[in-house]
């Protein structure tokens, strides 16, 4: 496979590694980044080497290019991390605040270890965990190190399209840490999260603020503020006022409450969120010594019958067609590290300049970045569920699942060895990782829907399902089953169509939509990572490619009367052999022009 770079992993400082503040809904002034070279070791055993073997540039993961090794951490191997940095315990103590280490991810499992001491230990390769390590600490410099096991397709464990034979639609297996890694000081009793549930009919947000005893606190609600953009030669770039800076309006309402006990708060003046105005209420919490920031939306997606009686997706109870994009979320020198800031930017900007109101994140948790600068550039979410489970029959799951779906037979979702899912501690797992998921990123206004399964991989009691994630968060659109294996439940009855002619048939209560389509693959030559491809049609022209876009286009719009509430072209980039992408893997080409500027 041939090595490429983005613009972004060309120009990468390694002084400078993604120093952006990683956890945009709860912002202290407190930050200490720890992204940057640490030490690696691969042994065989459960045992701290004696040596290290070199550095890795963290949080890139050691087969990705930017890592600086470029070496498969496998099944039967441990990877092992190690760095330092300095700290002050008389500071600490005179100040009573408390050191907090936070992962952003790990892939898959491990142990933290402070000075040698065990601190945390965790497993689920795409979700955030932290650890208090005050009592760990010493004076002056400190140890951290950092212990990984992935066995990434070959256990029932999340992996999204990881696979350690990659081909096709499946991609590099990558492991360890894989977000930023940092620290912060915090007062022993602190905010450990805001959470803004927003009332849109009435016009008011319900605030609770988590801490570890109830305090007397004080909230500011502030208005949007001011978003620069810049045109540069290529791509966008983007300067935003910190949001750990205090804010320069005065506050439109400011409330006094305690911790732990929700609070109701009725707006004087409420501005909808939309995808042309996404419009962010900043607020501040003062609770005792801590201070922090948030922000929320007033927005609700809901599926509403138009005047004809066919169920629509709604925003703010206006009808709005959901133009989407799968996107994958990988970078040929990152690998699920993006190299910067600037490249999320880069395409989540680029879908909304192509037309775009919607992209899919397809199998993957993306650091929280992604989803607000969804949330401030206007920018609707699908966001799936990470699937796991046993390995996949793609003679059941794929083929003969794409045929019965076109033909419209209903096939249970009972079968837990032929959809993979046999292990009772996997499911156990699904379960918990799903309820961690919504709560990480249900804060993000811009999250429409959760899909809670995707064309039958790793699918088990859809329906059950279904109504736990309800109960986690009963305000966004459920798709319980993408593709196939429909169980009847959630808001979307979710099709996916890449081999016949497109065609709908519309349901009395939930809202169509064609969750993937199209596919057409084109290899450009300098920009693709392998020789072989796979897509949904070949094509070898540029022009022929953006004609058949245009009529798929076509036909995707003549379903709209119908009754299509929403589409998801595959895909945003290539990855791999799987060369359908808008762009080419490197974001150096862009294959597919918006319909402006090739003309209808």
């Amino acid at each position: 496979m041939k090595q490429l770079y983005t613009k972004w992993g060309r120009e990468l400082n390694p002084e400078h590694i993604l120093e952006e503040y990683p956890r945009p809904l709860l912002v202290r002034e407190s930050y200490i980044n720890l992204n940057g070279r640490w030490e690696y070791a691969f042994t065989k055993t459960f045992r701290r080497p004696e040596m290290f073997e070199g550095t890795i540039l963290v949080p890139f993961s050691p087969e990705s290019i930017l890592s600086g090794v470029g070496r498969q951490l496998k099944p039967d191997e441990y990877l092992w991390y190690r760095c330092s940095f300095s700290v002050s315990l008389q500071i600490l103590r005179e100040s009573a605040q408390h050191r907090l280490l936070h992962f952003g991810a790990v892939d898959q499992s491990c142990v933290v270890y402070i000075n040698g001491r065990e601190a945390v230990r965790h497993t689920g390769g795409y979700l955030p965990f932290q650890a208090d390590i005050t009592d760990l600490l010493i004076e002056g410099e400190n140890e951290l190190a950092v212990v990984v096991k992935d066995l990434s397709d070959t256990s029932y464990h999340a992996r999204g399209k990881q696979k350690l034979k990659r081909g096709g639609m499946f991609y590099t297996a990558q492991g360890g840490i894989w977000q930023t890694v940092w620290m912060e000081d915090v007062p022993k009793n602190h905010i450990t999260e805001l959470i803004a549930e927003p009332d849109f009919d009435a016009g008011r947000v319900k605030m609770t603020v988590k801490s570890e005893k109830p305090s007397d606190m004080q909230i500011q609600i502030y208005p949007a503020r001011m978003q620069l953009r810049e045109e540069q030669n290529k791509g966008m770039s983007y300067r935003e006022e910190q949001m750990n800076k205090s804010p320069t309006q005065d506050p439109l309402i400011c409330v006094e409450g305690t911790s732990n006990k929700p609070i109701e708060i009725m707006l004087p003046e409420v501005h909808p969120w939309t995808c042309e105005a996404p419009y962010l209420y900043y607020f501040t919490v003062k609770m005792e010594k801590d201070v922090a920031q948030s922000y929320f939306a007033m927005r609700t997606f809901t599926v509403e019958k138009d005047k004809g009686g066919i169920p629509r997706i709604c925003l703010n109870h206006q009808v709005q067609f959901q133009k989407g994009v799968l996107d994958q979320g990988y970078w040929p020198d990152g690998l699920y590290t993006a190299p910067s800031d600037e490249a999320l930017i880069f395409d989540i900007q680029s879908m909304k300049d192509m037309g775009f109101n919607m992209i899919r994140k397809h199998i993957k948790i993306e650091p929280q970045r992604w989803y607000y600068h969804c949330d401030r550039l206007g920018m609707v979410v699908w966001q799936d569920m990470v699937n796991g489970g046993g390995q996949y029959r793609s003679w059941f799951v794929t083929y003969a699942a794409t045929v019965l779906s076109w033909r419209n037979v209903k096939v249970k979702d009972g079968f837990t060895r032929l959809l993979a899912r046999q292990e009772k501690a996997g499911r156990l797992e699904f379960i918990r990782e799903m309820k961690e998921t919504v709560r990480l990123l249900k804060g993000h206004p811009s999250i429409a829907a959760w899909v809670i399964f995707n064309e039958g991989w790793g699918q088990f009691q859809a329906s059950k399902m279904t109504e736990i994630l309800r109960n986690e968060d009963n305000t966004r659109l459920i798709d319980q089953a993408s593709g196939w294996f429909d169980q009847g439940g959630g808001n979307l009855q979710s099709i996916h169509n890449y081999f016949f002619k497109l065609r709908i048939r519309p349901e009395e209560h939930r809202a169509t939509v064609l969750s993937e389509f199209g596919g057409y693959s084109m290899r450009k030559e300098g920009h693709s990572a392998c020789l072989t491809q796979y897509g949904y049609g070949i094509f070898t022209d540029e022009r022929l490619l953006n004609k058949a876009y245009r009529k798929l286009e076509r036909d995707v719009e003549k379903l709209i009367p119908k009754g299509l509430c929403a589409s998801v072209y595959t895909q945003l980039s290539d990855v791999e052999e799987e060369v359908n992408g808008i762009f080419t893997y490197d974001r150096e080409v862009q294959k597919i022009q918006n319909s402006e500027a090739m003309g209808k």
